[in-house]
C-alpha cells in the first residue's frame, strides 16, 4: 500500500524525493501518514481538496480486501 501511495503522489509534486509514507498499524485500523515537501502540500491537496479525496478513494478501494480499516493522513 505504501508503494501505491508513493506511485500516485510522486508524479504530482516538484520534490518527489521528499515524499515519505509511514505506516501505523493498530488493532482494527491501519493509518498511513503522507509527508511531502512544504511547497508541494497544495499540489497534493488540490483545489477544494479534490486531489486528496481522489487519492484517498483509490487507497481505500485498494484496501477493501483487508479486514482492517485504512486511513490516509496528509501532513
Amino acid at each position: 500500500m505504501k508503494a501505491l501511495i508513493e506511485t500516485i503522489v510522486q508524479p504530482l509534486v516538484d520534490y518527489p524525493e521528499d515524499v515519505v509514507v509511514t505506516e501505523k498499524e493498530e488493532d482494527h485500523k491501519v493509518t498511513y501518514h503522507l509527508t511531502v515537501h512544504k511547497d508541494d502540500v497544495g499540489k497534493v491537496i488540490g483545489k477544494n481538496g479534490r486531489i486528496a479525496k481522489a487519492i484517498r478513494t483509490v487507497v481505500y478501494a485498494a484496501g477493501t480486501n483487508t479486514t482492517k480499516r485504512i486511513y490516509l493522513d496528509i501532513m
